[in-house]
């Protein structure tokens, strides 16, 4: 089952709020406490990272802007730590205002200023643990990254070997056949075998199966359906349910819709 984006990223800061809290909560004899503690220091964390990562990063150290990524980076540090230490503050003042009855004894007493390990009250070493989160998520972020531009080179790699042979290669009725991809209308998968319907209406039967034949064909061409790849260049029409090719209307999967939207809609794969 593949997770979206969001549900890692999400299943990440889980992590790391466990983390932190049993952390903290060892630290303090509480981790009750450590859990209103983190859940208040966490926003600030989670900021302070994807501004990083998401702004800073991309913005300024990917395009080689040293200067503007030193000066923001330092920025962004004195106004985390501004944020870091107001939390900081809110928290323990709130705690001692309770230890001297001032507010309602209904609330659980969780723990005592003075009975807190001393290098929790320690300002900098707050800051420590948040930058090293910060750097932990920028290396996860960049290596995951350069996995998926690895994964883009290799695809681009295989596109321009195909483009070398701008044929498919299939076996009907026993033989070699060899189609190139230009003459290629559409591909239809049957229950036992695929048809490959080519531009002279030409149709060519194969026992092959459609995840192959897909495997074998350039990015010029994009399946639509779990029974149907269709060759860009001669799509007519298409709109949220089908796509037109030379007269013939084709059903665009459930499942197909979002990714076959998004690429019919690029405007650099088809004019229309």
């Amino acid at each position: 089952m593949k997770i979206n984006r969001t549900s890692l990223h999400i299943l990440y800061w889980i992590f790391v709020m466990v983390f932190l809290i049993l952390i903290y909560g060892w630290s303090w004899g509480s981790f009750l406490g450590s859990f209103y503690f983190i859940s208040l220091l966490l926003p600030v964390i989670i900021g302070t990272s994807y501004f990083v990562n998401y702004f800073l990063v991309p913005r300024y150290l990917f395009k080689k802007k040293y200067l503007h990524f030193i000066l923001y980076s330092i920025y962004t540090i004195i106004f985390s730590l501004f944020f870091e230490t107001a939390v900081f503050i809110f928290t323990f003042t709130y705690y001692i205002a309770y230890n001297y009855g001032n507010i309602n004894r209904s609330i659980p007493d969780l723990f005592h200023f003075n009975d807190i390990n001393p290098n929790v009250k320690d300002t900098l070493l707050l800051a420590l643990v948040m930058y090293i989160i910060v750097f932990l998520t920028t290396i996860i972020l960049i290596t995951k990254q350069l996995i998926d531009n690895q994964k883009e080179i290799t695809r681009l790699n295989e596109d321009i070997s195909k483009l070398k042979h701008p044929f498919l290669q299939i076996f009907s009725q026993r033989k070699p056949v060899r189609i190139p991809y230009d003459d290629i209308l559409y591909i239809e998968s049957y229950s036992d075998s695929i048809n490959i319907i080519s531009e002279t209406n030409k149709e060519i039967r194969s026992k092959e199966r459609l995840t192959t034949i897909e495997k074998k064909l350039p990015n010029t061409f994009l399946r639509i359906h779990r029974s149907f790849i269709v060759n860009l260049k001669y799509i007519t029409g298409f709109n949220y349910d089908e796509v037109e090719i030379s007269g013939t209307t084709l059903n665009i999967g459930r499942t197909y819709k979002t990714e076959v939207r998004q690429i019919l809609n690029d405007g650099n794969k088809l004019s229309h």
